[in-house]
């Protein structure tokens, strides 16, 4: 005889859907996982041994142990005094505000024109401001020092923004012509047919849904501007006018250093671009990954 089958009943489905299933967890993914881990770690090593060295004694730099046994915060004290970091700070803080500001007008403006206007030479103007990303700023340091002195910057911090500006802005404006194109052109011709002015379109309508792209340039901006030292340890010779970077290399000696308050001023220095990080780091992250998923 043949034994009858009885039919699955819904409730018999239904555990066995529940029922636990062992997934392997892919071997790609777990290498993925380390590999990002030790990247992570070679990453921060700096920064931990940035903040152990300016907590321990300075006879203990190169042959204590990594953190250190004893904590002690004279560093901070001797950096603070020692370069008059307060006034510097606050040099450095002026320069980049004003600094990001000025390339965030030209880069928006610009960056909106070669997005959504027309006009005669546009391709060849969006070249020409492009192939001055290809000249290295040392090669220029020269010929920017000689414009400045002929025309009355020299060691002045308006000169030292005028370079920043100028020299930082074909960059952010190509960043802004990006996110830009990325916004339909229906906005733009509909605000047009509803009476609005060209200003009114990209403040009132363009510019606010290009958050993340802003954020970008503004982090991008802060971050150059405030670590910048070549150019103007060039350009200025007044000690009190200098800002914060050039200052603290002022640290370094010829014959022996002072690394704990070298260290204490660099952790201090660092302050304030992880601030505008943690403030901006979600349009950041917004404005890195445009794009990359398409629906």
């Amino acid at each position: 005889m043949t034994a009858i089958k009885q039919p699955v009943s819904r409730t018999d489905v239904r555990r066995l859907d529940q029922a636990p299933r062992h997934r392997r967890v892919p071997y790609a993914r777990s290498i993925a996982a380390i590999i990002l881990v030790a990247i992570c770690a070679v990453t921060v090593f700096p920064l931990l041994w940035l903040l152990a060295t300016s907590l321990r004694p300075e006879n203990t730099v190169f042959n204590g142990p990594f953190f250190p046994t004893m904590l002690t915060t004279r560093a901070y004290g001797t950096a603070w005094t020692s370069t008059d970091f307060g006034l510097h700070f606050l040099n450095s803080l002026w320069i980049t505000t004003a600094t990001v500001a000025g390339v965030l007008v030209f880069a928006s403006m610009t960056g909106y024109a070669f997005a959504k206007l027309r006009f005669p030479f546009k391709n060849v103007l969006y070249v020409a401001l492009l192939s001055t990303l290809m000249m290295p700023s040392t090669a220029l340091i020269i010929p920017l020092y000689l414009q400045l002195k002929n025309i009355g910057l020299l060691n002045s911090q308006f000169g030292l923004l005028v370079l920043y500006i100028s020299s930082s802005a074909p960059f952010a404006m190509f960043l802004m012509r990006a996110f830009f194109e990325t916004l339909p052109d229906e906005l733009v011709q509909a605000a047009r047919i509803d009476g609005a002015g060209e200003f009114t379109v990209f403040w009132r309508v363009i510019l606010p849904l290009a958050r993340p792209g802003v954020a970008t340039v503004v982090i991008f901006q802060f971050l150059s501007t405030w670590n910048e030292f070549l150019i103007a340890n060039t350009v200025l010779q007044n000690t009190r006018a200098l800002p914060l970077q050039p200052v603290l290399f002022s640290l370094i000696g010829q014959y022996q250093t002072d690394w704990p308050s070298l260290a204490a001023g660099l952790t201090l220095s660092i302050v304030p671009v992880v601030l505008v990080y943690v403030w901006m780091q979600r349009q950041f992250v917004a404005g890195m990954t445009l794009g990359a998923v398409k629906s």
